[in-house]
């Protein structure tokens, strides 16, 4: 089983980043996913979710800003991010959710997204 993502950086607040996460070793069409982020010194925090059908779930902090979306012929999920704020800055990580909404099962090692100025 592997996650890999990609695609953080450096930006100045207002840009953009999209996030990759490209999967192998477990059926990922079949497989909800996440996001989920890591600031320092701060506890893990959910970011956003899609659902095999599509449907997608977003926190409240990035409601409006960020999309979440999956090509399941690439078996890969990203996050695109919009309007970019310090308060983003973290480690973004991508993890299955057999489960559904709230579960977590195979996480990647994270990308980072620092925006500053």
């Amino acid at each position: 089983v592997q996650l890999v993502e990609s695609g953080g950086g450096q930006v100045q607040p207002g840009g953009s980043l999209r996030l990759s996460c490209a999967v192998s070793g477990f059926s990922f069409v079949t497989n909800d996913m996440n996001w989920i982020r890591q600031a320092p010194g701060k506890r893990p925090e959910w970011v956003s979710h899609i659902n095999t059908g599509g449907t997608t779930y977003y926190a409240d902090s990035v409601k409006g800003r960020f999309t979440i979306s999956r090509d399941n012929t690439k078996s890969t999920l990203f996050l695109q991010m919009n309007s970019l704020q310090p308060g983003d800055t973290a480690l973004y990580y991508c993890a299955s959710a057999r489960l559904g909404l709230g579960s977590y099962d195979n996480w990647g090692q994270g990308t980072q997204v620092t925006v500053a100025s």
